[in-house]
């Protein structure tokens, strides 16, 4: 059968390559690859801890971001995670009951809730924190060193260009493609 073809009105001139709609091959489309590798990663290294430990992946991205000794709020623990707040707040009310995190109030701000973790929640980051670099060596090995420190200044160059265009949303006309 051969395929439908969209009728033209008497008017229009005949099609031409330029009248056909943009395709997107959503296998090369570069956001959508990258999206497919974070996750398969995500998902590989949550199995070395969601049944030892009993936590999710947003359960372990609060872990390491609050790892380091730092406190946060549930927003500042968001934007360094690309999580949505929903997401976070979520998690951390899981947290909270699994006694892996403590909530203070600020010291300059009793509204912000600042976030720390519990020797317990320090317990399983030392343990994950092993696990997790051995997955990504094991992962990059895959690279030399040269396309490894390659692949570390584009991730840093694409990752700046994103923060670049997400805090100055662009007008439609500039995400048109150009014209011939």
């Amino acid at each position: 059968m051969p395929p439908a073809r969209r009728p033209r009105s008497p008017k229009s001139a005949p099609e031409t390559a330029s009248d056909q709609p943009a395709v997107l091959h959503l296998t090369r489309f570069l956001p959508y690859r990258l999206s497919v590798l974070a996750n398969t990663v995500s998902h590989t290294v949550a199995k070395l801890y969601e049944k030892r430990f009993g936590i999710t992946i947003p359960e372990w991205r609060i872990i390491a971001v609050l790892g380091g000794g730092e406190t946060l709020s549930a927003g500042e623990i968001a934007q360094r995670t690309a999580m949505d707040k929903v997401q976070v707040s979520r998690a951390i009310s899981r947290m909270l009951d699994s006694e892996l995190i403590l909530r203070e109030s600020g010291d300059t701000d009793r509204r912000k809730a600042l976030l720390t973790l519990t020797p317990k929640a320090l317990a399983i980051y030392a343990e994950i924190v092993p696990m997790a670099l051995a997955y990504e060596a094991k992962l990059t090995d895959a690279l030399p060193e040269e396309e490894h420190a390659l692949l570390d200044r584009l991730i840093a160059r694409l990752q700046a260009r994103a923060d670049q265009l997400a805090a100055a949303p662009p007008a439609t006309a500039e995400l048109e493609p150009a014209e011939d």
